[in-house]
């Protein structure tokens, strides 16, 4: 049975998180995995491990006076997923990629992770998708 689209947002998140506190490349990751995610959880964090320079660079233009290896792992993955869905998923409405990034930040964040994840996707919506 295919996951939601949030469910297989909930699971990038994790392996996002995982490939950075382990410091592992994202296909190394994602072949070792004994059971394979949802097609779309692997999309993004693919997607993610290909534009992470560019995607971490509009993050860091973007965020005021935070660097991004200063934020919080969970919202950095969190900004991650969602910068990568605002510029090249371009089917998917705007509303729902930073409502669904914030919900995510509320439930396994800190407890200004949601303000501070709707803050800057909709920075960079303004930026990506004008």
């Amino acid at each position: 049975m295919a996951a939601t689209r949030r469910e297989a947002r909930e699971r990038a998140l994790e392996l996002c998180y995982e490939i950075e506190s382990r410091d592992a490349e994202a296909d190394v990751l994602l072949d070792d995995l004994p059971v394979a995610p949802d097609p779309y959880a692997q999309r993004l964090v693919e997607g993610v491990a290909a534009h992470r320079d560019e995607i971490d660079t509009q993050l860091s233009k973007l965020s005021e006076r935070w660097a991004v290896d200063r934020m919080p792992a969970v919202d950095r993955a969190l900004l991650r997923i969602g910068t990568y869905e605002l510029g090249w998923e371009p089917d998917l409405p705007t509303g729902v990629i930073i409502d669904e990034a914030v919900e995510l930040a509320t439930r396994y964040s800190t407890g200004d992770s949601g303000r501070f994840v709707n803050a800057l996707l909709s920075r960079m919506a303004a930026e990506l998708r004008p």
